[in-house]
């Protein structure tokens, strides 16, 4: 068994006894209930339901970065390594977010209309929820890669790194270079003519973006111990 699976399983744990997800999932269950109305077409509420857990990917990051005391971070580090023990944080805070990802997808399939923007023409589901579960895929990447960022052992100081990761992860929405936008604009383009576009290309420069992230904070994690 990988050492990594156990310490995952330890910040799973963690996560869970400090019920300190229920912020950043109860945000995005009232985006859902707010922005994603039944009947709505469903390429668009599945654009809408992936930006949503950009934040709050980068959220959960933070939260799993630092739930853990001092005392038993250093036991952690010491039997294993810092790298391991913050790579383990990062994979905690994906994995919560991937399963927000995959349950607002069902949620948005169930609900929405399977037709364009305009209602005239209709978008296979069988299409559409690949599409809508790959663009939510990239933005969980670029969520966890904007809150590790944003978080230890990249900014100490609790008020700069909170201001940081909420501006950073609001430009990944908006600027052209973050994949998260061209995913989230591939589904709401495709919505005005009916078209299914998987965001491939952007889904692979996320986790390679999401990837090099993890490795050098996990490497400063190491060297700032």
């Amino acid at each position: 068994m990988s050492p990594l699976v156990p310490l995952v399983r330890y910040q799973n744990a963690l996560l869970l006894r400090s019920q300190r997800w229920l912020a950043p999932v109860l945000l995005y269950a009232a985006l859902l209930g707010i922005g994603v109305q039944a009947g709505q077409p469903v390429l668009d509420s599945m654009g809408y339901a992936a930006a949503g857990l950009l934040p709050v990917a980068a959220w959960l990051v933070r939260i799993c970065v630092t739930q853990e005391p001092e005392a038993a971070r250093a036991c952690a580090a010491a039997s294993a390594g810092p790298a391991r023990v913050h790579l383990a944080s990062l994979l905690s805070a994906l994995c919560c977010a991937g399963l927000l990802g995959v349950v607002g997808t069902a949620y948005v399939a169930a609900v929405s209309d399977p037709a364009s923007g305009d209602h005239r023409v209709a978008v296979p589901l069988g299409a559409a929820i690949p599409a809508g579960l790959v663009a939510a895929g990239v933005c969980v990447l670029t969520g966890a890669a904007v809150g590790a960022l944003g978080s230890r052992p990249v900014l100490g100081a609790r008020g700069w790194s909170l201001a940081v990761t909420a501006l950073a992860a609001l430009l990944a929405l908006v600027l052209a270079p973050s994949p998260a936008r061209y995913a989230v604009f591939g589904l709401v383009n495709g919505s005005r003519t009916g078209t299914v576009h998987l965001a491939l290309v952007p889904l692979a420069a996320a986790t390679a973006l999401a990837g090099a992230v993890a490795a050098g904070v996990c490497v400063l994690s190491a060297r700032r111990r």
